[in-house]
Formats: structure tokens, C-alpha cells, sequence
């Protein structure tokens, strides 16, 4: 569904790349995250991808089409969910989905249903204007649904929400992939990537550090480790041991055959500190 090859992207010319020769594909059906911290130049990316920003170089193809042309059918295929919420304060909830729904030349989706299905019910009425920051953002991404896109950009999608209504939008992302929507998430969040994503690529400074799926990079530079609570001269003790150092294995033997266990919980590298290791960069 995407094929990015050598592509760049600066924002003055001659200036310094927001993006500097990346190259990935995303395959149907898939949920491809795209990671990094704020500047890291997924934004600029996704802007190349959905038609915002000019391509200036390499070869890309969205939805079987190349960017460098301009075809409108290509914008009934795709949907996009933006971080910052870009809706029409004067119209109510219903009003802006119905508005936007005539710019397809598709089918669309009921803008109630829409309204309901991100926890508005009752406000399909409302001015956007009096909308919260929260509101407006799940407005935003039910529009992005509104065409029922094959390829969908999530931008952010559980920015500023609450922990109920984020994990609604977690599950309605996991509906639309089972349909076998293609997604392509931008995100500094690494929890909701590893719940979410088939595959994901870590970008720094404009540069893909690599890309792999969550669970291979756990295997590769996670540290599997063992937390064991056992209870020695009347004591609780806790110790955490390393499953890959041939002492700490011996040592979880004799300590399971020896004492009391309480707890023992295996434990391994969240893609956070993954991120960490691998780009000498936090995601702030």
C-alpha cells in the first residue's frame, strides 16, 4: 500500500533535511508505526505521503499511485487523522462530517454513527466551538473514517484523552485492522505502537534507524529478566536475574529449590527503552 524510496524532504532550500533518504514499505492490511520524538520528521513524512507537502525527491507510491502526480481518485482510499484537530468551529459535530463527506466520490459512513462510535453521543448538534481539545480530536478521527479509507494515517491518536475513551479508539483501530485496513501510525507513544503495530520504524533526526516488529526487537535488544520474591530467615528478599547469564540461571534454580517463593514474574524491555538503546534519544 506504501513504497517510499530515497525519499527527502527539507523546508528551505538548501536548508537542513527534515527528512534524509528514507526508504520502507508497508504492506496490506498492515499497521506499520512510524516512532520517534517530536522534529524526528514523522510529521514531514506523513505530510509527503497524504498529498500536504510536496515530494521533492526519491519514489513514492501510495494506494497504487506515485505522489509526484495528482490524481483525486487517490484521496477517496485514504483517510487521515491529524495530532492537531483541524475542524470547523461555526458547524456542529454532525455538520463538518457532513460536509466533508461530499468532497468523496465514494460511499460514506452515517456522521451519527461516526459521532457515536467516538463518544459524542448527544453532541451531534453541538457547535464545535464549544468542544473541548479532547472532543474536537475524536471528531477529527471519526472524519478520518468517513470514506471507509483502505489506507488510514493516524496521526497522535490518543493524544490528550482520557484513559476510557483512549482504549475506545485502541479498539476501533483494532476493528478497522481486522477489516484489513492498512494503517500507518505516527506516534511517540511506544505503548500504544506495541499494542497496535504488525511493524515499526524508529526515525531520528530524519534518518530510519531500523525497522523490525515489536517482538523481534524485544528478542534482539530486550534483556529478559526474572523478579523472584522469596522469603529467607523470616524475611521477604527480591532479587532480579538475567534468563540469558548462565549464573543468574543457576542461581533462580537454587533459589526455587530452596526457599519459599512468593512472586516470580518474568519481565522484558519495553520499545520505550528499546528506542533508547538503539538512538542514544528519548522520545521527548
Amino acid at each position: 500500500m506504501i513504497s517510499v524510496k530515497n525519499l527527502s524532504h527539507a523546508y528551505i532550500k538548501g536548508g537542513n533535511l527534515a527528512v534524509n533518504n528514507i526508504s520502507f514499505e508497508v504492506s496490506k492490511g498492515e499497521t506499520f508505526g512510524f516512532l520517534g520524538p517530536s522534529g524526528a520528521g514523522k510529521s514531514t513524512t506523513q505530510g509527503v505521503l497524504t498529498g500536504l507537502l510536496k515530494q521533492q525527491s526519491g519514489e513514492v507510491s501510495v494506494a497504487g499511485y506515485d505522489t509526484k502526480k495528482v490524481q483525486n481518485e487517490r484521496f477517496n482510499k485514504i483517510g487521515v487523522s491529524f495530532e492537531q484537530s483541524n475542524v470547523y468551529g461555526k458547524l456542529t459535530a454532525k455538520e463538518n462530517l457532513d460536509f466533508y463527506a461530499k468532497l468523496f466520490d465514494v460511499p460514506t459512513r452515517d456522521s451519527e454513527e461516526l459521532i457515536r462510535l467516538v463518544g459524542l453521543d448527544g453532541k451531534e448538534n453541538v457547535r464545535v466551538g464549544e468542544f473541548s481539545k479532547g472532543m474536537k480530536h475524536r471528531l477529527t478521527f471519526a472524519r478520518s473514517m468517513i470514506n471507509h479509507p483502505e489506507l488510514w494515517f493516524l496521526d497522535e491518536p490518543t493524544t490528550g484523552l482520557d484513559p476510557t475513551i483512549a482504549a475506545t479508539i485502541k479498539d476501533i483501530i483494532k476493528e478497522q485492522t481486522a477489516k484489513g485496513v492498512t494503517t500507518f501510525l505516527t506516534t511517540h507513544n511506544m505503548y500504544i505502537a506495541d499494542e497496535l503495530c504488525d511493524r515499526v520504524a524508529f526515525i531520528i533526526d530524519g534518518v530510519i534507524k531500523l525497522i523490525d516488529t515489536p517482538k523481534n526487537l524485544k528478542l534482539q535488544y530486550g534483556q529478559k529478566l526474572i523478579d523472584i520474591e522469596y522469603i529467607k530467615d523470616d524475611q521477604v528478599v527480591k532479587e532480579t536475574l538475567k534468563t540469558i547469564d548462565e549464573q543468574d540461571r543457576k542461581r533462580i534454580g537454587e533459589i526455587v529449590n530452596t526457599y519459599d517463593i512468593q512472586t516470580m514474574h518474568s519481565k522484558e524491555a519495553t520499545l520505550e527503552e528499546i528506542f533508547i538503546q538503539v538512538t542514544g534519544r528519548g522520545l521527548v
